[in-house]
């Protein structure tokens, strides 16, 4: 059987894009991780799922699988091609489409300059609901790696994101403790890990190590987990410039109980057919 995808990236996060509105098909998790080698496959960061809505007051049900395979939650940079892939699809005329994802709903705002805007809903501060081990909510938190404390915020954008701030983020040590604390106990669902440097109160430059994929060219719900972090610890004011190593995000946030609005492009690179 014969599936047609799109490849497509924000700020060179890609994805294998696949219509399963139109075309039927069980995509199961081997699937994702033998299409995602890079060597051997399309590759790709996360593979996105276009399926038929489940409720009646969505649009769409949005499903992302990283390259390891694993399922998650949200994937902002990912919401960006989803809104762009429907329209070139014309499985939708809509520019404000409304999201089913594992980890809520988000709504979509293509605007007339063809940047995405995406409402990724309220961050959740409270460490149960992120998930994070602690004894109750904080600005942020000192957690151990290799018997050193390390000083993190936790936000959740639907996933589950540490971000720390650092001084250069080209030298910051992303690979080595992102990994370690992607897998650290107390985030019991493992965790997406952020390197901050901030510039001014406005820009700042971010680097993600994302759990199941690693470093990546640019993070959606990173840079909004980010932008929150810095904004409670009063780093940095609404709105917010991220330059990520794909490109630049533009970050809204008003504060507590708000919703995070992300600004960015998504670009198709290219369509296919494979296998399955």
């Amino acid at each position: 059987m014969l599936l047609r995808f799109t490849k497509m990236h924000g700020l060179g996060n890609d994805f294998m894009v696949l219509d399963l509105v139109s075309q039927h098909a069980h995509i199961q998790p081997k699937h994702a991780k033998q299409w995602g080698d890079r060597h051997t496959g399309i590759g790709f960061d996360q593979l996105l799922l276009v399926e038929p809505p489940q409720r009646p007051d969505v649009d769409f049900r949005y499903r992302i699988f990283n390259a390891d395979g694993s399922e998650v939650e949200q994937c902002g940079n990912g919401a960006r091609c989803f809104a762009r892939f429907v329209l070139d699809k014309r499985l939708t005329v809509k520019k404000n489409i409304r999201v089913e994802t594992k980890g809520g709903i988000i709504e979509l705002n293509v605007r007339a300059d063809g940047l995405i805007t995406v409402d990724m809903g309220a961050p959740r501060l409270v460490p149960e609901q992120i998930p994070f081990q602690a004894d109750g909510e904080a600005l942020s938190y000192a957690v151990e790696v290799d018997g050193k404390n390390h000083q993190l915020a936790a936000v959740s954008m639907g996933n589950p994101h540490a971000v720390l701030r650092v001084d250069d983020v080209d030298n910051a040590p992303v690979h080595e403790l992102g990994a370690k604390l992607e897998h650290h106990p107390r985030f019991t669902q493992r965790v997406n890990v952020g390197f901050l440097q901030v510039i001014d109160l406005q820009r700042g430059r971010l680097r993600v190590w994302e759990r199941g994929a690693g470093e990546t060219q640019a993070c959606g719900t990173g840079a909004c987990a980010a932008a929150v972090a810095a904004i409670r610890q009063g780093w940095m004011n609404s709105p917010v410039q991220l330059e990520l190593p794909g490109g630049k995000l533009h970050i809204e946030w008003a504060g507590p109980g708000q919703p995070v609005m992300m600004t960015g492009p998504a670009v198709r690179v290219y369509e296919g057919q494979v296998r399955l």
